[in-house]
């Protein structure tokens, strides 16, 4: 696992960026996979500003999304296919077709899980997987539990998630119990994982992912089976890494 040890949020995405970027115009009809929730937003921003220099396009991109919402439309301003068109494909020239977001409203979970597994598949699986974690250690939304889960499938949401993604609803009574996530499969099955966080509530986690035991317990530690993750992280984050001796 490479390391890249950031000043502040801003830093942090600007070099989660660089890399999204990089991976790009590298590869101009990658696969990406992408997340939602605030410690993306920030990279997307600098993608849509250097997109509007004409130093990036996403017009051969494909994307596939890792998570949504169980009983949100794509038009709800909490639903994650909203977010991905207000912070990003609102403001590229990515194909609109090219862009997979899981179905909240599906009738089917089953039949569709199945279907979005398939449809990755297909395109060889992603080529760059970018993940936050959650203050549980979920990535995704593969909450704690017993096993990793390795289809995509209908998640319950745990208590400390619901918590957590409260401040974006008007009460905590109108979060999802409930999203389609992305399994473990499709994210181990990425060429490169870019995992991203900030801010000191995502320490124990981070480090858990990075130095803990491979387990179920904390999602994120499955990575340390990947091949070729890179963490990119502000300090906050990462204070614990550096308190252990883990990085300088």
């Amino acid at each position: 696992m490479r390391i890249f040890r950031e000043k502040d949020y801003d830093a942090m995405s600007r070099r989660a960026a660089v890399i999204i970027a990089g991976e790009i115009t590298h590869n101009p009809a990658c696969v990406l996979g992408l997340a939602t929730g605030s410690t993306p937003e920030g990279a997307y921003k600098y993608l849509v500003d250097w997109h509007r220099q004409k130093l990036v396009s996403f017009r051969n991109v494909r994307s596939v999304n890792l998570d949504e919402y169980v009983g949100l439309a794509p038009d709800h301003d909490q639903s994650y296919r909203y977010f991905m068109q207000s912070n990003l494909f609102d403001h590229v020239d990515i194909i609109p077709e090219h862009t997979q977001v899981p179905d909240g409203l599906t009738q089917d979970p089953k039949a569709f899980c199945d279907e979005y597994d398939a449809y990755i598949r297909s395109l060889g699986y992603v080529d760059m997987q970018l993940l936050g974690i959650g203050r549980n250690g979920h990535i995704g939304f593969n909450e704690p539990g017993d096993c990793f889960v390795k289809e995509t499938h209908v998640v319950d949401l745990a208590e400390s998630t619901i918590d957590a993604n409260a401040r974006f609803f008007a009460s905590r009574d109108d979060v999802p119990k409930q999203a389609i996530s992305m399994g473990m499969g499709a994210i181990m099955g990425a060429k490169k994982v870019l995992l991203c966080a900030s801010g000191e509530e995502k320490a124990e986690a981070i480090y858990n992912s990075v130095c803990g035991p491979i387990t179920p317990k904390c999602p994120g530690s499955i990575l340390q089976l990947h091949k070729n993750v890179v963490l990119v992280a502000d300090e906050a984050a990462l204070c614990k890494l550096i308190a252990a001796g883990v990085i300088a």
